[in-house]
C-alpha cells in the first residue's frame, strides 16, 4: 500500500469501529425504546429483547472502544445467530433472504475482535498507550 495512504489506516479503522458501533447501538435502541423510528419497544424477556440489549450495550462499548474485543466477539456471535435463526430459513443466500446486514455486521465485528480497539478508544487510554501510532 502507498505509505502516504497507509498512515491513515489506524484512523480509518477507528472511524469504522465508531460508526459501526453507533449503527449497531441504534438497532438495539429501536428494539428497546422504539427510537429512532416509530416501532413499539420489544418485550425485554424475549429473544428479540435480549438481542436489543446486546445490540445497544455492545454497540456503545464498541463505539467508545471499551471492552472492545469482548463486545465485538459477543456482537459477532449475536449476528451469526440472527442470520441462521431469522434469515437462513428464508433461503440460503443472504441476497435472497435479506440477511446481508447480519452477515456484514458479523464479519466486521469478527475483524474488530481480531484487530482490537485501535486508536481513539478507552481501552487504549486505560492501557496507558496514549501516543498516536507511528506514521
Amino acid at each position: 500500500m502507498n505509505d502516504s495512504v497507509a498512515r491513515f489506516a489506524p484512523y480509518a479503522f477507528a472511524l469504522l469501529r465508531i460508526v459501526v458501533g453507533v449503527l449497531f447501538a441504534m438497532h438495539g435502541s429501536q428494539k428497546l425504546f422504539g427510537v429512532p423510528g416509530d416501532k413499539p419497544p420489544m418485550e425485554l424477556a424475549s429473544l428479540i429483547g435480549v438481542a436489543g440489549i446486546i445490540e445497544f450495550a455492545g454497540g456503545i462499548l464498541i463505539a467508545i472502544g471499551l471492552l472492545t474485543r469482548f463486545a465485538a466477539f459477543i456482537a459477532s456471535g449475536t449476528m451469526a445467530v440472527a442470520y441462521f435463526m431469522a434469515h437462513a430459513p428464508k433461503g440460503l443466500l443472504p441476497i435472497i433472504n435479506q440477511g446481508e446486514p447480519a452477515v456484514v455486521y458479523c464479519f466486521v465485528f469478527l475483524y474488530i475482535w481480531a484487530h482490537g480497539p485501535g486508536v481513539w478508544s478507552i481501552d487504549r487510554m486505560l492501557r496507558g498507550n496514549r501516543t498516536a501510532p507511528a506514521v
